[in-house]
């Protein structure tokens, strides 16, 4: 099935789904949501990331805010970073995730969407500040994307 432009939801809204689904009907349904401290923080902390732009490291680049549409999922939005890294075209043939061309750069490259969260101490003792969601990284990397 592929929806047409008028019927796409917005990515975001399934971020709010999966986190509170009362934010997700606030915001997207009745559109009544009032920012408070904590959201008003988190979304001074989250701006750089709306920031347009690309970095490289080594085989990595980095982008922000990338514009993505997939008809054949119904989505539209902007994911806030993601991260492409080089793969071997040899190893791209044996690969549930191929490796996809990027405009003006050489090679093969794997998105890897990444999700930013505040510094936190977890169960096993470990800091962590930012996690590449695989679950999202495997349907995308299934799914071709227009933008």
């Amino acid at each position: 099935m592929e929806y047409s432009e008028d019927d796409l939801l917005p990515i975001s809204g399934l971020q709010h789904l999966a986190s509170c689904e009362r934010q997700c009907a606030l915001i997207h349904v009745e559109q009544t949501w009032e920012e408070n401290r904590l959201t008003a923080e988190g979304r001074l902390l989250h701006e750089r990331t709306h920031e347009a732009g690309e970095e490289s490291r080594g085989d990595t680049r980095i982008a922000r805010a990338v514009a993505l549409r997939s008809l054949e999922l119904g989505l539209t939005g902007v994911a806030d970073v993601v991260e492409f890294r080089r793969v071997e075209e040899a190893s791209c043939q044996s690969s549930p995730h191929p490796g996809m061309s990027l405009p003006g750069v050489k090679g093969l490259w794997v998105p890897f969407p990444v999700e930013y969260r505040p510094l936190r101490k977890f169960d096993d003792g470990g800091m962590r500040e930012a996690h590449v969601d695989h679950a999202f990284h495997s349907r995308l990397t299934q799914t071709r994307f227009s933008g």
